[in-house]
Parts: structure tokens; C-alpha cells; sequence
């Protein structure tokens, strides 16, 4: 790919050679977890040649499915990175969710990006690969963000972000995540900014099935129609769980349940069972936190395609974002200028597979009495909105289990 500097601006533009066939890109990933992004990155034709993770059970499922990748034990102990094309960093967001402690940037977890940055000083990859949560943009007035953009700034990097949804590839999980790629050699916009394609109407869900998150109900619902909410690594209650899922209609003890892990696995993008190898070293609740902590395999394989072959953009709508101003949902920049992007949610739109597609409400465990109860009781005491048909099902399910307790 030859490329040409546009001084006015500070930007590359990618000029195609046509007789140059592209080699396949490697790729070290850091706070590799469960290797979403580098299973999404391998089915756009890429090789990992190093894996950094320090969570025992995350290294038993990576070790599984990337035999062949050595793996190293804690970023802070890495002294440099390999010679790749590709840097991915994941990094905790355990600081930055909404679900955790919300300490920031700087927190003791999401802290641990500091050394991406002591790596790239010494260390010249093609493209840099950052993913993390929607309330990054937000939290502590953006300061997250801005600390990610200084950094790169200050390392010579240009670069751009854009906030995706999961369900663009396919999968019934409403999931909106901040995807960010900077690059000291090429335009991070001829990655992120070159597909857009309608959000899928509303009129496409189907009614049949709700997802919602039982450890909610005081400020909130995690209420996703035809998919489940986010799922996440922990909870408003600080454990990890499944979410649960109101199937309209059904039989009583059938109409309030919770998704196998599986079911799970397979809306994060990744092959049933995927995080099965985690069991030698830990209990299986793990899984859940595992498979919420990790990327939408097919947001990576989409970025995948894009890192192997940019695109064209469209400058139209650019406008000029000063510091200190609202993180918008896309933008690119560097050290002179940052520009805000009009730029979807949705990049693709890939056949839409339903919830109950996936799940299967006959074999899903039916939610507790104490989940049930506990969340009908905190939903009626708030001030949030919630349908009538809902209240009722919650109610009735809470009586039938109350029924299976009675009866031994």
C-alpha cells in the first residue's frame, strides 16, 4: 500500500498498488483475554505470534485454541514487543464500566494501559488495535479518551475511533463498544470510516423474547428486544452473571429463564463450548465473566479485513472537535487537529440471527425464586418503565418457583 502526505491536514492518504498482493499481517495481542479480537483477526487471514494475559482461567481457554502462540504471564513484565504489524490491547475496563468501580483511567485495572504506551516507545507496529466500553467516552468528562488520544498524540501516532454495536454482525447481543486504531504510517480512517450501511429498523425484531439483567432494577433494565443486554464481566451486584430473558407467552416456569453459557458464547461470535478448557483451573460461573469480558469475534473480523485492506472515506460532515468538548461516537485526529466523524453504529449489516434462534427456552434454566423476587421488588420500587405483560410474567414466575420450594 503506498500512501501520500497531506501536510494541510497531518493525514495519509492510501494509494492501492495493484500489483502488490497483500501478505497476511501479525498480530501480538495484550490483555488477550479469552482472544476475541485475535480469533476474529486469524478469520481475516492474520497470525498471532505472541498472547499476553496474566488470568489463569483466560490463559487455559487461549492455550487451548492458539497452541502454537506463546503466551506471556503479565504485561508488566514484558520488556518489548515482537516485530508485528499489529498491536491489539483490550485493556481492563473494570475502571471504566458502568458495572464497576467506575475509578477511571488511571484506576488500578484499567491503569494497566500505561504500558502499552512504555512498549510503543520503542516499538514500531503498523497499526495499534484498542477496544473498550461505551462509558469511556463519557466518564469523568471524557478524561479516559483524552488520555488515550494524548498518549498517542505525543508518541507521533494519528488516530481515530468510532463506537460500534455488536448486533451489526449478526448477533442478538445489544452491545456498543469504542473501537480505536492509531498508526505512525497510515490513516486510521481508511479502516474505521470506509463501510456504512442502515442500522437495522426496529420493525426486524421480533417481540417473542426480552433480555434484561435480574442483578438490575433500581435505575435501570439492561431491556433488549429480540437479544440480550451487554454482557458484561460483572454486575450492579459485583458478580458475574448470565442475563435473564422474559419469553412472551410461555408456560409458567418457562416464560422467566437464563441462557446457557453456550448461548452466551455463541452471541460473543465464538464456537459453543469455546470457553470450556477454563474448567481445569477454575468453577464454572467463571465462563460468564470470561465470555462478558471479551470482543464480539465478528467486530474483529470486520476491523481484520479493513487492517488487511483499507478503504475509502468520506470527508463530508468532518468538523472540527476543540479539547475540553463532548467525546462524540467517532473521530480522528492527531497532535495539530481533531476532527469529529458522522460516522453509524452500524458499519455492516449481516444477517440478523433471533434470540430464540440461539436459545432454546425449554432447556434454559428457569431464573431463581431469590433472583425474581429480588428484582420484581427493587423494579416496583423504582421510577423506571416497564410493561404491564412484564410486571405480571416476573409476579407469576415468582409464584410458580415459591410452588417448586413448597413442594420440596
Amino acid at each position: 500500500m503506498r500512501q501520500t502526505f497531506h501536510a494541510e491536514r497531518g493525514i495519509i492518504d492510501p494509494m492501492p498498488n495493484p500489483d502488490v498482493a497483500p501478505r497476511p499481517l501479525t498480530v501480538a495481542g495484550l490483555f488477550a483475554g479469552i482472544g476475541g479480537v485475535e480469533r476474529g483477526l486469524q478469520a481475516a487471514g492474520m497470525q498471532a505470534k505472541l498472547l499476553c494475559e496474566w488470568w489463569e482461567p483466560a490463559q487455559a481457554v487461549l492455550k487451548h485454541h492458539f497452541p502454537n502462540t506463546p503466551i506471556h504471564g503479565d504485561i508488566q513484565t514484558l520488556q518489548a514487543l515482537p516485530d508485528v504489524d499489529i498491536v491489539t490491547a483490550g485493556f481492563p475496563c473494570t475502571d471504566l464500566s458502568q458495572a464497576g468501580r467506575t475509578e477511571g483511567i488511571h484506576g488500578k485495572a484499567s491503569g494497566m494501559v500505561k504500558h502499552l504506551f512504555e512498549l510503543l516507545e520503542d516499538a514500531s507496529p503498523r497499526w495499534v488495535v484498542i477496544e473498550n466500553v461505551r462509558n469511556m467516552l463519557s466518564l469523568d468528562r471524557g478524561t479516559a479518551m483524552e488520555y488515550l488520544v494524548s498518549e498517542f498524540e505525543r508518541l507521533g501516532f494519528t488516530w481515530a475511533y468510532r463506537l460500534v454495536d455488536s448486533r451489526f454482525t449478526g448477533v442478538p447481543q445489544r452491545r456498543q463498544r469504542v473501537i480505536f486504531v492509531a498508526s505512525r504510517t497510515e490513516d486510521p480512517r481508511t479502516v474505521l470510516f470506509a463501510d456504512h450501511a442502515e442500522e437495522r429498523p426496529e420493525s426486524d425484531y421480533k417481540e417473542d423474547a426480552f433480555g434484561f439483567y435480574w442483578t438490575e432494577g433500581n435505575t435501570g433494565l439492561g431491556w433488549a428486544r429480540d437479544a440480550l443486554p451487554t454482557l458484561k464481566g460483572g454486575s450492579g451486584l459485583g458478580i458475574p452473571s448470565s442475563p435473564a430473558v422474559w419469553v412472551c407467552g410461555a408456560a409458567p416456569g418457562r416464560s422467566i429463564v437464563t441462557p446457557l453459557i453456550e448461548d452466551a458464547e455463541e452471541m460473543q461470535g465464538f464456537p459453543r463450548g469455546w470457553t470450556k478448557p477454563a474448567l481445569e483451573v477454575t468453577r464454572p460461573g467463571v465462563r460468564w465473566k470470561l465470555v462478558g469480558n471479551a470482543v464480539t469475534v465478528g467486530v474483529s473480523e470486520w476491523l481484520g479485513r479493513r487492517l488487511q485492506s483499507p478503504g475509502d472515506f468520506d470527508e463530508t460532515g468532518e468538523l472540527i472537535l476543540m479539547k475540553g468538548m463532548k467525546w462524540p461516537t467517532a473521530a480522528w485526529g492527531n497532535v495539530d487537529q481533531r476532527w469529529d466523524v458522522p460516522a453509524g453504529l452500524w458499519p455492516e449489516q449481516h444477517e440478523y440471527r433471533h434470540l430464540l434462534d440461539i436459545m432454546n427456552p425449554e432447556t434454559a434454566a428457569p431464573l431463581s425464586l431469590r433472583a425474581t423476587t429480588g428484582f420484581h421488588t427493587r423494579l416496583l420500587k423504582s421510577r423506571l418503565r416497564y410493561s404491564g405483560e412484564f410486571s405480571a410474567a416476573l409476579k407469576e414466575h415468582s409464584e410458580y418457583m415459591q410452588g417448586l420450594v413448597a413442594a420440596g
